[in-house]
């Protein structure tokens, strides 16, 4: 089959062609027809994630079942899948308690420990494939249906997380990024009030666009001054970080109002400081979120089956120019989401 293959960390892909993939007991394989070109993965690429070389990235797929092994019993050839990333067990009490992410047992990341979608085919074990509900236009828009599983479930998650409310106001921090974009946009959806908090006040129409009632530019103003104001001085009710770094860290907590929830997931991750008296005088939570479950994978699906909410890809490409979309993603210059197809 035709791959799209890293054979060390910071090089170029190579275009080659590798072994058909075989299923073993308790296996399938897949026929991909794109893959999501995320920041994640173009950390793999950049040696910035630890991954095993050579390697075949990508989970971000849209893809078929073409073959199963013996003691498969939850897919069938023919049925439409995406994967789920975290190479989980499925047996200990987080991912039976339906908490995947912080798997006893984690295995890795699919596409990093093992090949993933960057090729016409992919095999995984029967847990780690996500079968799609009926109903979703994959075969007109395969790379919009792959990168849901991260682009708009991810942010669904985040609002479950926060127990976001019709009638809240939500501050998303790096808004103008591939999940910012989608966290404004499952905001929106939610009912709430959208603020998009970025540096780059270019991205600030596509904010509006995706659902952002006010933006705030993190590059002239202060931000929690800024946030205040729009708020009436109450704060904000929830602020989503998707940068991570100190000082947005600590902007966020200082613009939450009473009872207000801020979470972080991604980005920098550095280490910050908040006053146990402001945690105290407003009952503030503070919160991580790590991915998401299948069954929210499943839910935020179901969503765009009933077209409630569909992701933005703005850059689609055939699987050899993978090297364009990743320069592009590396230099923050997609907008919503990067694709591959494959099939």
């Amino acid at each position: 089959m035709k791959a799209m293959v890293l054979e060390a960390a910071n090089t170029p892909f190579v275009l080659t062609e590798v072994p058909d993939p075989v299923t073993g007991p308790g296996e399938a394989v897949a026929k991909v027809y794109a893959c999501g070109s995320g920041l994640t993965i173009q950390h793999f690429k950049a040696g910035r994630s630890p991954t095993i070389f050579p390697r075949i990235i990508g989970h971000e797929i849209c893809a078929e079942i073409v073959e199963i092994g013996d003691g498969v019993d939850s897919l069938s050839v023919g049925d439409i899948v995406t994967s789920y990333f975290y190479m989980n067990c499925g047996t200990c009490k987080y991912c039976r308690a339906n908490l995947q992410p912080l798997c006893e047992n984690l295995g890795g990341y699919v596409g990093r420990e093992i090949d993933g979608g960057y090729a016409e085919y992919i095999k995984l074990p029967e847990r780690w494939f996500v079968r799609l509900p009926d109903g979703l236009d994959w075969e007109d828009q395969p790379a919009h249906v792959g990168v849901a599983m991260d682009a708009l479930a991810t942010p669904y998650k985040v609002l479950r997380r926060t127990r976001v409310r019709p009638g809240e106001t939500v501050a998303v921090f790096g808004a103008g990024g591939g999940l910012g974009i989608h966290q404004l946009m499952m905001a929106k959806w939610a009912n709430a009030r959208v603020i998009a908090v970025d540096t780059k006040a270019s991205k600030f129409d596509t904010c509006r666009e995706a659902g952002a009632d006010d933006v705030v530019d993190a590059s002239s103003e202060n931000v929690v001054e800024a946030l205040m104001d729009l708020t009436g001085g109450h704060g904000v009710d929830v602020a989503v970080d998707y940068v991570s770094a100190k000082v947005t860290l600590e902007q966020a907590v200082q613009s939450l109002g009473k009872h207000g929830r801020m979470v972080t997931l991604g980005g920098a991750g550095e280490t910050f400081e908040v006053k146990a008296s402001l945690l105290l005088a407003k009952e503030i939570d503070v919160l991580g979120s790590r991915y998401v479950s299948p069954l929210e994978i499943l839910e935020t699906y179901d969503l765009m089956v009933r077209k409630e909410v569909w992701p933005i890809v703005t850059e689609i490409r055939p699987l050899e120019e993978a090297e364009i979309v990743h320069e592009l993603v590396e230099k923050g210059k997609v907008t919503g989401r990067a694709a591959l197809l494959i099939g």
